[in-house]
């Protein structure tokens, strides 16, 4: 009987077992309660030098605000580059093409990694990048303005001699380094334009204005030009011949420019050029206050290697034949403004510079980047023509450019010329429309805005005030 009844008694047992244990074994994570981790998320951060351009997190990252300084580059930015090119077409059909420096935006990668949860989104921390991103590029600093020269007596061809060049300068007699300061005539063989190289006028403007040099612009194939017929070109060399004698007697420096325009290429006229520098150089090769601007503006295509240069190597040894001495400028492609193609590439003559010409509301700082880098390559240049406004020479007065202008010039010593010393309606001019340029007055009562902050700066440079 106890057998039977412990056997009874380990059935039931067995059977409790079996009931049981499914029912433990069923028993699983819903059930179980779970701590839940605070959200996080990691961010990898690629910095962006402050030069670089920020472009804007694209990534949808759920609880995460991130600041505007703390920007950073999301994905694979496109390279990409932008150049802005600027054309003015002048009155007198000068037309120019500012090419802005390229701005290129390198290719950034940022890696954003999440950890997924069910629970309510909390922002991690994100962590401190070692550079800010920033969507600003420094700014290039101004140069200080050079010291102003003390007032010289006597005058400046017989205080300072044959000029020549001496590595990215002109340097006078004593080797000292020079700068040429002075204006432009408008073209000599229209209306009243060349009367503002009367003797009278010339010495307004040394004496008044500070201007130590005075260019001649004699145009080759415009209307009235050296090129359109004999009578016109013995008149225009009448004109310079007067100018030159007027200087001279002044003791002023005098530029004969060889002034192309229209014809673009130099190439076009070369072999009137060539008749015109025998003569003018036979005939000043003993003056020292003379100096030879051979092709003005080469333009419409034509290039430093293929024809700039080798004009200037046709022309300039018709000079050198007879005036040893006296510096060459020559100009450079685009309206005179690449002249970086000539520093890949220079004359070889040694007494040559390089012109460069800017007008103030057009050419701006990327320009003054490559007077610059030319500059700091050993390029001497000269800016033998610039303008206070447009380039077309008329309208958009910017006075603040030409100041820019101005303190970059006078730091390096590099010599500039306004245009223009004429009363042509128009914002270039420094004459009120009018003026008898034939016997101009001291002062600021004839002139206009260009002329009055052009006479000023000069003045200043001379140590006139």
């Amino acid at each position: 009987m106890k057998n039977k009844i412990l056997s009874v008694a380990l059935m039931a047992v067995a059977a409790i077992c079996i009931i049981c244990v499914p029912f433990a074994a069923n028993n699983g994570d819903n059930d179980i309660p779970v701590v839940q981790p605070d959200v996080t998320q990691t961010t990898t951060v690629t910095t962006v030098p402050e030069d670089d351009i920020s472009v804007a997190d694209t990534s949808e990252v759920t609880g995460t605000t991130v600041s505007e300084s703390d920007t950073t580059i999301s994905g694979t930015a496109a390279e990409t580059t932008s150049e802005d090119e600027k054309t003015t077409t002048a009155a007198d059909g000068k037309t120019t093409t500012a090419a802005n420096s390229k701005t290129t935006t390198a290719k950034k990668t940022t890696t954003t990694t999440k950890k997924v949860t069910t629970a309510a989104p909390t922002a991690a921390p994100k962590p401190a990048p070692t550079t800010k991103a920033t969507t600003k590029k420094p700014q290039t600093q101004a140069p200080k303005p050079a010291p102003a020269p003390k007032p010289e007596s006597g005058t400046p061809v017989a205080n300072h001699g044959q000029l020549s060049v001496k590595g990215a300068n002109i340097v006078d007699k004593n080797g000292k380094v020079y700068q040429i300061r002075g204006m432009s005539t408008h073209g000599i063989m229209w209306e009243d334009f060349s009367n503002i190289l009367s003797k009278d006028s010339l010495k307004v403007l040394r004496d008044d204005w500070g201007c130590n040099t005075i260019r001649i612009a004699m145009y080759t194939e415009e209307w009235g030009g050296y090129t359109t017929g004999s009578d016109f070109a013995r008149q225009a060399k009448e004109k310079v011949n007067m100018g030159v004698a007027n200087a001279t007697d002044l003791g002023m420096y005098v530029i004969i420019d060889w002034h192309i325009l229209h014809d673009n290429n130099p190439q076009t006229h070369q072999k009137e050029a060539i008749a015109f520098f025998t003569e003018m150089s036979q005939k000043y090769a003993n003056y020292n206050n003379v100096l030879y601007e051979i092709c003005n503006e080469p333009n419409g295509g034509a290039s430093w290697n293929g024809n700039v240069k080798p004009y200037a190597d046709a022309v300039i040894p018709v000079i050198r034949k007879y005036d040893s001495d006296a510096i060459i400028i020559c100009g450079t492609p685009t309206w005179s403004q690449d002249i970086h193609e000539a520093a890949n590439n220079r004359l070889s003559d040694k007494n040559t510079v390089y012109a460069l010409h800017f007008y103030a509301n057009t050419h701006t700082q990327w320009l003054r980047d490559r007077v610059q880098q030319c500059y700091n390559s050993g390029l001497p240049i000269l800016v033998s023509e610039f303008g206070t406004c447009d380039a077309s020479g008329n309208g958009g007065f910017n006075a603040g450019e030409t100041q820019n202008w101005f303190t970059m010039l006078d730091k390096l010593n590099i010599g500039y010329l306004n245009w223009s010393a004429c009363g042509k309606s128009e914002t270039a001019s420094a004459f009120k429309s009018g003026t008898n340029l034939s016997a101009i007055q001291s002062g600021t009562g004839q002139l206009t805005e260009s002329g009055k902050i052009v006479r000023e700066h000069l003045r200043k440079r001379a140590g006139l005030q």
